[in-house]
């Protein structure tokens, strides 16, 4: 049996190649997807397919519509969506993807440092799994391939 994960979070941290070696250290059968790492490409996808916009706004749009339809299709072909929510960055799109994963039932394994436990309370509620670190993610996911 081999696991699709999607990897929901910030993008500007090596956190997914963490995560990776880890799971390549212990053989996990995982295969891992992702947002879209290039920041200057996701910030112009809309324009990139649909030509220049008239204004910031509908760049931002037309960008986010297409980044979303990306989303929406790589978390409901993976098995487990893992997502970090670190504190250097706003975790906006780590919290919508966290959500859109639990209302298609999807399992979520969240990571968060307890500095953050009070702001995700209510999301840490609904997710299968809260951890603190990568680590423990991946220890987690080891968990279910265990045979006795």
């Amino acid at each position: 049996m081999e696991l699709t994960v999607y990897l929901a979070g910030e993008i500007h941290t090596n956190w997914r190649k963490e995560i990776k070696e880890l799971a390549n250290k212990q053989n996990l059968p995982l295969q891992f997807k992702g947002p879209m790492e290039n920041h200057d490409k996701s910030d112009k996808i809309g324009e990139m397919i649909l030509g220049e916009q008239p204004s910031k706004i509908l760049t931002d749009e037309a960008a986010s519509s297409i980044n979303n339809l990306r989303t929406q299709l790589l978390i409901k072909k993976s098995d487990v969506v893992v997502a970090l929510f670190g504190e250097e960055y706003k975790q906006w799109n780590t919290a919508m993807d966290a959500s859109r994963a639990m209302e298609a039932g999807i399992p979520v394994i969240l990571i968060r440092p307890k500095k953050l436990h009070h702001a995700l309370k209510e999301l840490a509620n609904k997710a299968q799994v809260v951890v603190e670190t990568p680590e423990q993610a991946i220890e987690t996911l080891a968990y279910v391939f265990a045979e006795n």
